[in-house]
């Protein structure tokens, strides 16, 4: 099983960040929270950290764990770790993904999402 890391970024106006897979990528054109694999020797929070640095070039602060899911994908099982964190610095700069909003989470059923990140966007519609 592949452990994955994902933040649910938050902004001062509640809305969550979600980013769209580019063309070329595994599950392109779907949306996810954004994040990555977990390396050898590194604590989730630490990975997703890195991840965000690589993929955005942001600098977050991890508020709290917010849930696990595990996916099976066929080729691939995953394990998801879902945390919710804030921007605190940095410039976007977009590298696996083509497009990013800012979206309050009672809208975020108008978007396609990757599978493994479907049961995290009925939590937070489920909170709203």
């Amino acid at each position: 099983m592949i452990e994955v890391v994902a933040a649910i970024l938050i902004n001062e106006n509640k809305e969550i960040m979600i980013a769209r897979k580019k063309t070329g990528k595994p599950l392109s054109g779907l949306w996810e929270f954004p994040g990555g694999k977990i390396e050898e020797r590194e604590t989730p929070e630490e990975s997703l950290k890195r991840e965000i640095m690589e993929e955005m070039n942001l600098t977050i602060e991890i508020l709290n764990y917010f849930a696990t899911n595990i996916h099976d994908y066929g080729d691939k099982k995953i394990k998801l770790i879902a945390y919710m964190a804030k921007v605190v610095d940095g410039k976007l700069k977009l590298k696996d993904h083509d497009k990013v909003e800012w979206v309050e989470s009672q809208n975020l059923h108008r978007y396609q999402f990757a599978p493994a990140d479907v049961d995290f966007v009925k939590i937070l519609m489920e909170k709203e």
